[in-house]
C-alpha cells in the first residue's frame, strides 16, 4: 500500500468515528481531573505516612 492509499483509508475510517458531544466531553474531562486529584492525594498521603514511619524507625 502506498502513502496515498494509506491516507485515503485513514480518511475513510475517520468518517466512521463517533465523536463525543460537548456535554460528554466536559463530563468525561471533569471525571478524569477529579480521579487524578483523588489518586494524587492518596499517593501523597501514603508517601507522607511511609516517610514518617521510616523516620521514626531509623531516627
Amino acid at each position: 500500500m502506498n502513502v496515498a492509499g494509506y491516507l485515503q483509508e485513514v480518511a475513510k475510517e475517520m468518517r466512521k468515528v463517533t465523536w463525543p458531544t460537548q456535554k460528554e466531553l466536559i463530563s468525561n474531562t471533569v471525571v478524569t481531573i477529579v480521579a487524578t486529584l483523588v489518586i494524587s492525594l492518596f499517593i501523597f498521603g501514603a508517601d507522607r505516612v511511609i516517610s514518617t514511619v521510616l523516620e521514626v524507625i531509623y531516627g
